[in-house]
């Protein structure tokens, strides 16, 4: 069977994001495994133009994982006919341009979340990918994570019988930068810069609840800047006016009710960086990224609300661990084999820029809501 060349432009590499999720562990993997396999038995190989601003660290990155084209030089990159993807991982504010450049230049793209800061950005950007029949792709890696991957299961399964209600915590306590250096860079808490958790974060949740529970019908949310003041990477206090926390509300169709947590301001007690508490009529589910636990009906206990007695119960033991039978694979991994077997199969996808602009959406609605202290019906979205 015939391997069949792949020319993929790759910008935002340096980020880590960029470099550990989307280079090193899904094309440098797909690469090293002989390609993405077709139906038809061909193997597709990614050759790897890597792009960015910073020549020392490109070129650094690419001897360290056997790259040879690499360059500062992003307009020459587009004009190279053989080079027909462009993947962007780079900061929100330059997505918008940089995709336009490559899709003007008839390059079908792959990119990061968030599309843009803005709703009208990405209407253009969608608009533009029709008209020049490029095929697009927006990542929404979560759900390829393990846990909601189990998740889905129960659900297509009946595990839960009528879904009630989904309660998600995510977050941990980012550093402020003054006697521990801060996990995230500082643009993430910049207003200016295109930082704050609600644009960030609710572009996940939008297709996580689009896809598995519901679609979001409409949304209440409350931001909040809890930590003002932070030290940057080159140990210079700044002004942190971005959301770092976001408590939001959402009404999905069927009359199931979820409410997120989003924050970079809670210390960690719970079984991961993120949850997700499902309870329906037969049975209840607990998943983090990788593990989830579930209750059935006949095996919930009855216990007793007495504030005079400690708890005897010890109610975590009393849940049941979904065993892994499903596929380990990373899920950016997955999900870039996926969008490279559409682009070549022509197999189904879901996940394009009319798709992505959801997540847009949503995140202006929730910073709507939060100024305006009220809740905001989602109107459907049509591109």
């Amino acid at each position: 069977m015939a391997q069949i060349r792949l020319g993929l432009i790759m910008h935002g590499v340096t980020g880590r994001m960029g470099y550990n999720q989307h280079l090193v562990r899904s094309i440098c993997a797909i690469r090293d495994q002989g390609g993405v396999l077709l139906a038809n038995g061909d193997r597709v190989m990614p050759d790897i133009h890597i792009v960015g601003r910073n020549a020392g660290k490109i070129a650094e990155i690419a001897a360290k994982h056997g790259i040879t084209r690499h360059s500062t030089d992003l307009d020459a990159a587009l004009a190279n006919p053989a080079d027909t993807l462009f993947f962007d991982a780079g900061s929100t504010q330059m997505r918008a341009e940089l995709l336009t450049r490559a899709i003007s230049a008839g390059k079908d793209i792959y990119c990061e979340k968030p599309i843009s800061e803005s709703m009208d950005a990405v209407i253009k950007l969608a608009q533009l990918a029709r008209e020049k029949k490029v095929r697009s792709g927006v990542v929404q890696d979560k759900l390829y994570l393990p846990g909601l991957r189990k998740i889905k299961m129960l659900r297509d399964s009946g595990f839960f019988g009528r879904i009630l209600s989904v309660r998600g915590e995510f977050g941990y306590w980012v550093f402020e930068g003054d006697w521990q250096q801060a996990q995230r860079p500082s643009w993430n808490y910049k207003s200016a810069e295109g930082g704050g958790i609600i644009l960030d974060m609710l572009c996940h949740w939008r297709y996580v609840l689009d896809n598995l529970f519901g679609n979001v019908e409409a949304v209440s949310c409350l931001g909040a800047t809890h930590i003002p003041s932070r030290v940057d990477e080159a140990g210079r206090t700044y002004v942190a006016d971005a959301d770092d926390a976001a408590y939001a509300t959402f009404q999905l169709e069927g009359g199931v009710i979820a409410h997120i947590n989003s924050s970079w301001c809670t210390r960690v007690r719970r079984d991961d960086l993120v949850t997700f508490h499902v309870d329906g009529t037969h049975g209840s589910a607990v998943a983090g990224l990788t593990k989830c636990f579930t209750q059935h009906r006949v095996n919930t206990p009855r216990p007793v609300w007495n504030p005079d007695q400690p708890q005897t119960m010890k109610f975590i033991e009393q849940w049941d661990e979904v065993p892994d039978n499903l596929p380990s694979d990373n899920g950016f991994k997955m999900q870039w084999e996926e969008y490279i077997r559409h682009l070549y199969d022509g197999t189904p996808w879901k996940f394009d820029l009319a798709e992505g602009a959801k997540g847009v959406q949503l995140a202006e609605l929730g910073l709507k809501s939060w100024r305006e202290r009220r809740w905001i019906d989602v109107p459907a979205l049509e591109i």
